[in-house]
Order: structure tokens, then sequence, then C-alpha cells
């Protein structure tokens, strides 16, 4: 069950982080988007991570995530399984999902990076907020700003 926003919020009070850590080159590929996380933009970022690989030659995507609402809807679970039923076809990337046990974040090695990622767009001395990054965004499209780092 995902968090619905109350429909007198005027607008985002969260900033949320995708990233994702390449085992194979060891940098990070994120993309920061005003508000809560949601399916919808879980699905995106997903999408827009098999354009990249697959770009890159990539067959496969195995992908170990915690069991956040927005990684284990149902509507997550069903893009992906279309999502692999296509590529199997039309080729591209397949996701290998891979969930962690409840309450054992020591055991996604990106974990200790978040801070490093999200410092990528803010500045090292100022509080990690929404607002804080708003004057740094330099390429907005739907509302997120998509980074690879290395």
């Amino acid at each position: 069950h995902e968090p619905e926003a109350e429909a007198a919020d005027a607008g985002p009070k969260a900033l949320a982080c995708y990233g994702l850590l390449r085992s194979d080159t060891g940098g990070m590929m994120l993309r920061f988007v005003d508000g809560r996380p949601v399916s919808q933009v879980t699905e995106d970022y997903l999408s827009w991570v098999c354009e990249q690989l697959a770009q890159d030659g990539k067959r496969a995507l195995l992908l170990i995530w915690d069991n956040a609402s927005w990684h284990v809807s149902k509507k997550v679970r069903s893009w992906i399984k279309e999502h692999n039923r296509s590529v199997k076809f039309s080729g591209g990337v397949r996701i290998v999902s891979c969930p962690l046990p409840v309450k054992a974040p020591w055991l996604n090695r990106i974990e200790p990076k978040w801070v490093h990622g999200k410092r990528a767009i803010v500045e090292p001395d100022r509080p990690l907020t929404a607002g804080s990054t708003h004057h740094n965004r330099k390429s907005l499209s739907n509302n997120s700003l998509q980074l690879v780092a290395k």
C-alpha cells in the first residue's frame, strides 16, 4: 500500500532519490524526483535504467532491493513481468528482482552510498531537502533530474 498525498497538499514536501549501483563500473545511476516515491515513478525509473543498460550491451539487470512499498507493489511486480515478456521477444534488458529480507539494509551495497549521490547535486554543508536542490537543477524533465555518476 502506497501513501497517498493529501488533496490539499499544494506541492511536494519531499525529494525522492531512485538509484542503482552498478557492480561492473562502481558508478551510480540516480534519478531525483519531487514528491513521494510511488509505483509509476519506479516503473519510469526502471524503464530508463533498462534503456541505458541496453545501450551498454547488457542483457539482464539483477535488481537487489528492500521491501519498500514502491518496490513490491502489485503494480510494479506486474510491470516487471510484462517488461520481461516484452524483451523476451523484442530484445532488451530483462529484470531479475531479488528482494532483501525485511529490516536488513546492511545487505544492500548501495545504502552507504546514498549520501554521496545526494551530495552530487547539493552543497555538502547544506541540509538535503527538496527546496535546497531547486536552484541546482539544470535539465529537468517530468519533474525529475537524471544523473549518472561514476
